[in-house]
């Protein structure tokens, strides 16, 4: 019987060592920010950041939307705007991390460093523009433009 326990434990081994590696290639190695601004973080407003808030937000009655990127996930992850709006991105992260329209790269904040934010203008035609982190492309979302 020791045959199972061993070749049980080389499989834990394996998956372990493959875990590492995994996190290693998403790890911040103090590069990147080539395109974040220079503006403060700013903290997400507290509907967004709240576990319990919706996955989507309303449009904004100033034109402005915060979107803010933790635990490799973008909060809200559905955003609906007016056309125009303006569309500040906080990473609030420990890596970089891009927000980018997967059709026609229509928006694209540029690399984010983490504790950094980025600002674009949303488009003027209406409609849903899918997104992710180019450099994470399982983080994903949509911006839809009323």
């Amino acid at each position: 019987m020791p045959l199972p326990l061993r070749t049980g434990r080389a499989r834990f081994a394996a998956a372990g060592a493959l875990s590492l590696t995994v996190l290693a290639g998403c790890s911040d190695s103090g590069g990147g920010g080539g395109g974040s601004s220079s503006a403060p973080a700013t903290p997400p407003s507290s509907p967004s950041s709240s576990p319990a808030s919706p996955a989507s937000s309303r449009p904004p009655a100033g034109g402005q939307v915060k979107v803010s990127i933790k635990d490799f996930t973008f909060r809200p992850t559905d955003v609906t705007v007016t056309p125009g709006a303006t569309i500040t991105v906080t990473n609030d992260d420990t890596t970089t991390h891009t927000m980018t329209a997967t059709k026609g790269r229509v928006f694209d904040t540029g690399d984010i460093a983490a504790g950094k934010s980025a600002t674009f203008t949303a488009p003027s035609k209406a409609g849903g523009y899918p997104y992710d982190c180019t450099i994470h492309p399982f983080m994903t979302g949509t911006l839809t433009v009323k």
